[in-house]
């Protein structure tokens, strides 16, 4: 069994450290078009979080919080001093974190379908319905059934696949500490001390994560800009790619 405190990281590409936090049910291989595309500028470093995707056998932590520590602490075995940070969903809860706690080292900060609440109101089903259901239920079909609501088409989206296939890597030990770890979770006070330049990306379909919620980190986070993907639900970066990256890239080139 791996060492818990060595996470798996995907790197690919050279230049200014680009890092990709993934989200619940997750894993590094569902930034493929992002890794492809910007990889020909950019360090492109995306962590697998403890317990998902190539990190699965290692123990997983029900707080984001500690979620956030073990990223850094990865970070700082790569000897990076300073880094791009963008975070999907619960990854958005923890790059929000970081540039609280380690705020220094973040240059610009993209929070992507993500909140400053991890009870997530009107999220679909709550929390405690999904952690039921993972328990009632066949982990993979239930896994499968919360990643198609991340789809405008559902199961038949094109690069479906790629959440089908991270869904089957957590155990249900770490499906349930992320699912407690995301209700524990409130960042909103914490909102006013992000310094950084931000970018919130959101779909206007997202059924995880409301408009209030992303309006939320617009109006409290000082330097931050939205924009909305319309057409996409909770995740733009597998069902427009090319409109993803294009409005990352102008973040990122852009002073």
């Amino acid at each position: 069994m791996a060492d818990k405190q060595e996470i798996y990281v995907d790197i690919s590409g050279e230049g200014f450290p680009l890092v990709l936090i993934h989200g619940f049910l997750g894993s590094s291989e569902m930034w493929k078009p992002q890794i492809d595309h910007f990889n020909k500028k950019f360090k492109v470093i995306a962590p697998n979080l403890p317990g998902f995707g190539k990190s699965n056998e290692i123990k997983s932590s029900n707080s984001i919080e500690d979620m956030s520590i073990r990223i850094i602490e990865s970070l700082e075995k790569l000897n990076l001093k300073r880094f791009h940070l963008l975070g999907h969903s619960m990854g958005g809860m923890i790059v929000q974190q970081i540039a609280t706690m380690y705020g220094e080292k973040v240059d610009k900060l993209i929070c992507y379908s993500t909140g400053s609440i991890g009870e997530m109101p009107d999220r679909f089903e709550t929390i405690d319905q999904s952690r039921e259901r993972f328990k009632n239920q066949d982990k993979i079909k239930v896994a499968n059934s919360i990643a198609a609501t991340w789809f405008v088409d559902g199961e038949r989206a094109k690069l479906f696949y790629l959440c089908e296939e991270a869904g089957k890597k957590p155990n249900s030990e770490t499906i349930d500490n992320a699912l407690l770890a995301m209700k524990s979770w409130n960042g909103k006070e914490n909102l006013k001390n992000i310094k950084n330049k931000t970018l919130i990306i959101w779909g206007d379909q997202d059924k995880s994560y409301k408009f209030f919620q992303v309006e939320t980190l617009n109006k409290n986070i000082n330097d931050s800009k939205l924009i909305i993907i319309k057409g996409c639900a909770h995740n733009v970066h597998l069902e427009k790619p090319n409109e993803f990256n294009s409005t990352l890239e102008q973040f990122l080139n852009n002073d």
